[in-house]
């Protein structure tokens, strides 16, 4: 559950707003701290610090609900509670995860690795948001979620480019009070009003060999949908920008994990059906590409789709897909791509290696596996991935196994 901001319904000019900060104002310095004290005890000990969740919330909302009138102390703190509330951001599902290493692997001993995992939490209204998990992966192949706090928070906005027109970027930070697994990313700007949805994340090294963790994920608002990227070097500071052009205007985009001969390399599928590659000399610029693997099999034959970055082994680019089939179920398999020319399809699965099963068919929405990211730890494909829009699991495979079933 984290706090979010609340603003009353049906308020185009604000008049409503400013009568409630008029009500607050208008009570007695005994009753306005009365009603801040019941406030306070009702909702201390869910978040961290409380009293500074209303402060900025105040801070946002003085300018329209003040109206020149000014307040400090109590009233301050009890005016940003009124604009504030509890959202419960995974009360409807927890899906679609992505998995990277963690950028901090000190302290683990025995072949170890940690990891973070990006999920879509989807909570009231259908809104979908961004969480986090932290885990270890051991040398046996055992997986270890660590246990999230009770408390969780929204990032704060540090600094925004936004225009009239909802373009540009916003850079969040992370309270160091709170852990990982404790961050929610919201939506927060126009562009994501209805929802942000599927991070797919990738660890990307430049060519000078500095790193950054880099996830596309699609933005929903009233005017339709858009790719987006996040990017962050600790996971303690998000930078989440618009990208731009015909590709971006379709989902399931996926970053390259590295330039290819000087430019970054994305696959798509704007078209809804197929999957694409895409080159850009910018993260931010991508145009329609060509179609690189297009659906053959049953269990594909109404579209197939990337499950996440392309994994580099050498062998190839291994790319696990989705596909969807009869009665709209979707299915992941997997194929492989030349190295030095990832347009070159070079074997794939002809049956899915994951599929619902009668235990998995029912929930949030059925007849659904799906994942937006895998990586692969000594010569093993570690994949999360989604049961019927609801919850996350884990599956493991021998990646010369995989590679052995392609034809």
């Amino acid at each position: 559950m984290v706090v979010r901001p609340y603003a009353p319904g049906a308020d185009p000019d604000h008049a409503r707003a400013v009568r409630i900060g008029r009500h607050i104002l208008d009570l007695s310095a005994a009753d306005v701290a009365l009603e801040l004290a019941r406030v306070t005890e009702d909702f201390a000990a869910r978040h961290l610090d409380v009293a500074d969740l209303f402060r900025r919330r105040f801070r946002d909302v003085a300018p329209i609900v003040l109206d020149g009138v000014s307040a400090g102390g109590n009233e301050a703190l009890l005016i940003g509670a009124y604009f504030s509330q509890e959202y419960t951001y995974e009360a409807a599902a927890l899906f679609n995860p992505s998995i990277v290493p963690h950028p901090d692997q000190t302290g683990l001993a025995g072949g170890a690795i940690r990891f973070v995992l990006s999920l879509r939490a989807v909570g009231e209204g259908h809104v979908s948001s961004i969480a986090f998990r932290t885990g270890v992966l051991a040398r046996d192949g055992s997986i270890m979620i660590d246990t999230p706090g009770p408390q969780a928070i929204v990032p704060r906005i540090a600094s925004s480019s936004l225009d009239a027109a909802s373009n540009g970027s916003i850079r969040m930070e992370r309270d160091d009070a709170y852990g990982l697994s404790e961050t929610v990313i919201f939506p927060s700007t126009p562009n994501q009003r209805n929802g942000i949805e599927d991070l797919r994340l990738v660890r990307f090294v430049d060519d000078d060999g500095s790193s950054t963790y880099l996830g596309t994920y699609t933005a929903y608002s009233s005017d339709g949908i858009n790719q987006e990227l996040l990017s962050t070097r600790d996971f303690r500071t998000f930078d989440m920008s618009p990208m731009r052009g015909t590709a971006a205007r379709g989902k399931g985009m996926a970053l390259f994990p590295r330039r290819l001969d000087g430019r970054y390399a994305m696959l798509g599928r704007h078209d809804n059906e197929t999957i694409s590659l895409s080159y850009s000399s910018s993260l931010y610029d991508w145009d329609a590409g060509a179609a690189i693997v297009a659906p053959r099999y049953p269990w594909e034959f109404v579209q197939i789709g990337n499950c996440g970055s392309p994994i580099e082994i050498a062998e190839g680019w291994l790319v696990i897909t989705h596909g969807v089939g009869a009665m709209r179920n979707y299915a992941l398999g997997a194929c492989l791509l030349d190295r030095r020319d990832p347009s070159k399809l070079l074997c794939r699965l002809a049956e899915p290696f994951i599929r619902p099963h009668a235990g998995e068919r029912a929930g949030y929405v059925p007849n659904v596996t799906y994942s937006c990211g895998a990586m692969v730890q000594d010569r093993t494909l570690i994949l999360p991935y989604a049961v019927a829009d609801s919850v996350t699991t884990f599956a493991t495979i021998p990646l010369d196994q995989l590679l052995a079933a392609m034809e």
